[in-house]
């Protein structure tokens, strides 16, 4: 069935978070961070999380999208949605006792050649006064589904200089990563994002993968882990805005090289490939 156009504008469910040591600790744990700045709750200032721990929050109201267009699309046509895009605005670090609030509206739903392409506006907020911790536009493609009424869009992330969205030149730093078999499981376990296509075998061979594959938002953070090692002093408060396009699968067992560079401005630009040299994440950027 196609994807509904007229449910754009619906709200997602929100989700309620009491922000604890121990989950900042197990999200840094399951990315590599090791650093003290990342690890250590007893650091001067208290323990502030990794600002891609968003992605935790941002996961329970993604998918409840799945109840509210459930009626209009099969379960298997709401299985061939696929992440394609994080955009996320880090307006403060999430800290050890926070009391928040995530909550999303799909705000954009078009056809594109490879099937619909929604976006997702989700924010997180302090719950008793309100304030913004992160706002995320996250782009998913529905593949081969067509979409039911006119495309359209009530709201908009802040438009991207399209100088940015060039690769790293031949200068850039390099960085190799080696992604180990059990990652996919540690992640989901850690940063509380579990879908069986990156842990169970079997599930991943039936939706016509090659073997289960790391998260994006794995990948995603491992690319900002080392813009924040290199450019940020492993500060997170350093970090202001990320963005990056899932342009490929990386597979447990390989490696991931990270190519970046920043300009003058502080912008930072990066790319994520295979062991094979296959895109996994283009077009990112990084604002610090």
């Amino acid at each position: 069935m196609p994807f509904p156009a007229d449910r754009l504008g619906i709200r997602l469910d929100s989700m309620a978070w009491d922000i604890t040591p121990r989950a900042i600790l197990a999200y840094a744990a399951g990315i590599g961070a090791s650093e003290a700045a990342f690890l250590d709750d007893a650091q001067d200032g208290g323990l502030r999380g990794l600002p891609f721990q968003c992605v935790s929050l941002e996961w329970p109201v993604l998918v409840s999208m799945r109840g509210a267009i459930g009626d209009l699309l099969s379960p298997e046509e709401a299985r061939r949605g696929v992440h394609a895009v994080q955009d996320s605005t880090f307006h403060r670090p999430i800290r050890a006792g926070d009391r928040l609030v995530t909550d999303g509206q799909l705000v954009s739903a078009k056809p594109i050649r490879a099937g619909v392409l929604t976006v997702c506006r989700l924010s997180t907020r302090d719950r008793d006064s309100g304030e913004p911790v992160t706002t995320t536009w996250t782009s998913s493609i529905y593949r081969d589904v067509a979409l039911a009424g006119e495309p359209a869009s009530i709201a908009e992330p802040e438009p991207i200089d399209p100088a940015y969205s060039q690769p790293p030149g031949p200068g850039a730093e390099a960085v190799i990563i080696p992604i180990p078999k059990q990652m996919p499981h540690v992640y989901s376990e850690c940063a509380d994002i579990w879908n069986p296509i990156h842990t169970e075998r079997q599930v991943a061979l039936a939706a016509g993968l090659p073997d289960i594959i790391l998260h994006g938002t794995a990948t995603w953070a491992l690319a900002g882990l080392t813009v924040l090692r290199r450019h940020g002093r492993n500060d997170v408060g350093t970090l202001k805005r990320m963005t990056g396009r899932f342009s490929g699968m990386v597979m447990p067992g390989d490696d991931i090289t990270v190519r970046h560079e920043r300009d003058a401005s502080g912008v930072v630009r990066f790319e994520v490939r295979t062991s094979s040299g296959a895109p996994a994440i283009s077009q990112g950027v990084a604002w610090l």
